[in-house]
């Protein structure tokens, strides 16, 4: 880590500990009852892999929040289910998913929950591959990419203890009532290893931050092409890789773009997604040096 950044973020910490105590901001229990009929019954999926379900979820207020089930806590281990409540309610930032609740059932074989707030807009993939959708205009898109970058930055320089786990895509970036961007998928390591290592550690600087700068350049090629990466994917990684693919972006261009965006910002984004994914083995930046690039490229303060 460099040196300036390493000093700065311990000064950033000794603040916090001192104006906040390092306090969990309020999280109530949510009953199991009332959290399986907000979300009828588990039928609402927002999005699934091998390790979260998360779901929409009304409950009564107005508002549509995101119910989320980390499958390794329904194993029955509450005690590091508990440490993810407490460090979920510390984290708060615009571009992250702030946790308002959490809910266990009276058996050791009932969902482990976290309810976060606001998703009004739904998930970013719902906005790129939907065609009932209103088409998000070029500016949002810049915003966006910016906003999940500030999120990373965040997450790892500034939370204590530090994230050890972070995922990325458009199907976990949720969008709130301005198209605010919130990451949805970030925590503790759920497997068996109590060992939480920050990602910017001289341990980690390998696979784990290679695999989230990668993800950010795929999720920046979505916000260019409008294409799902998980249907082509592989055909957007190739395309950047190609050393002339500049002359190819009007083919690649999400047509609900039409003219509306800034050739030279377009430009600064499809490099920074390039750097991403030829990071894939090696990071040749660190997310706190491609924030500062979106940042002076793309004019957003």
């Amino acid at each position: 880590m460099d040196p300036l950044i390493r000093k700065l973020r311990r000064y950033l910490l000794q603040w916090l500990h001192r104006s906040r105590s390092g306090s969990v901001f309020f999280v109530r229990r949510i009953s199991y009852k009332e959290v399986r009929k907000a979300t009828d019954s588990f039928q609402r999926i927002v999005y699934s892999n091998s390790e979260v379900s998360a779901y929409a979820a009304n409950f009564g207020d107005g508002g549509v929040c995101l119910v989320k089930e980390v499958k390794e806590f329904d194993k029955g281990n509450d005690e590091n289910f508990h440490r993810q409540v407490q460090l979920l309610g510390r984290l708060h930032h615009r571009h992250l998913l702030s946790l308002k609740g959490f809910s266990l059932g009276h058996n050791r074989k009932s969902k482990r929950l976290l309810i976060f707030d606001n998703i009004e807009n739904g998930s970013l993939k719902e906005h790129l591959n939907d065609p009932l959708k209103t088409p998000l205009n070029w500016r949002t898109r810049l915003q966006i990419a910016n906003g999940v970058v500030a999120a990373l930055e965040y997450l790892f320089l500034f939370s204590d203890p530090p994230i050890s786990h972070v995922s990325i895509s458009s199907s976990n970036i949720m969008l709130d009532e301005n198209f605010t961007p919130k990451l949805s998928d970030f925590g503790l390591l759920t497997g068996g290893s109590s060992v939480l290592i920050p990602p910017y550690s001289q341990d980690s600087m390998g696979q784990e931050s290679c695999k989230i700068i990668f993800q950010l350049g795929v999720l920046i090629l979505e916000l260019v092409t409008g294409q799902s990466s998980e249907m082509e994917g592989s055909d957007l990684i190739e395309w950047i890789q190609e050393s002339r693919f500049f002359s190819s972006i009007d083919k690649m261009l999400d047509p609900d773009l039409g003219n509306d965006y800034d050739c030279t910002e377009l430009k600064s984004l499809l490099a920074v997604a390039k750097l991403c994914i030829k990071s894939w083995d090696k990071p040749s930046y660190t997310i706190p040096q491609l924030f500062r690039y979106l940042q002076k490229e793309t004019d957003i303060p």
